[in-house]
């Protein structure tokens, strides 16, 4: 009983760190992306409001 109860801990706690692994990786690249946006600008260079296209304006 306390065995089983020790390897159910285990794995209980594999899991959480595997899943606080998978958030931090996806937080970090979210946030390069974001830093990399504001270092290179918007990748768009016209961007869509609603679905519809803007035209520029000459």
């Amino acid at each position: 009983m306390v065995r089983t109860k020790a390897i159910l801990i285990a794995i209980a706690a594999i899991f959480a760190v595997g899943a606080a692994g998978v958030w931090f990786l996806i937080s970090e690249k979210q946030a390069a992306q974001e830093r990399r946006e504001e270092f290179f600008g918007a990748t768009k260079e016209f961007p869509t409001s609603g679905g519809k296209k803007l035209k520029p304006e000459w």
